[in-house]
């Protein structure tokens, strides 16, 4: 059973930065594809970003030029810098990773801007 952990959430001013990080209880190598999603009130869950298996990344076009996803292999943890943040970047804020079949989730962390 994989388990991803958040933290980093918080408060902020819009153009202010956060950094989320997620750990995994195993390598983060073992997923196809790994990253963050959020939920703002009253929306459905979306897509941040993402690393793919080979490396590669993947954003929202929303936050493109803003969010950066890195990851620490030795740690087996994966970040999301989040720098001139805007209200409606206000969200619970979800890891997750696939591996063969199977999603796994992050129990979420919030993140909320101050305009």
């Amino acid at each position: 059973q994989v388990q991803l952990v958040e933290s980093g959430g918080g408060l902020v001013q819009a153009g202010g930065s956060l950094r989320l990080s997620c750990v995994a209880s195993g390598s983060i190598f073992s997923f196809s594809r790994m990253g963050w999603h959020r939920q703002a009130p009253g929306k459905q869950r979306e897509p941040v970003a993402a690393f793919i298996r080979s490396g590669t990344t993947d954003y929202e076009d929303s936050v493109k030029g803003r969010f950066t996803i890195s990851r620490d292999a030795a740690k087996n943890t994966v970040y999301l810098q989040m720098n001139s943040l805007k209200p409606e970047d206000t969200a619970v804020y979800y890891c997750f990773a696939n591996q063969k079949d199977q999603t796994y989730w992050g129990q979420g962390t919030q993140v909320t801007v101050s305009s």
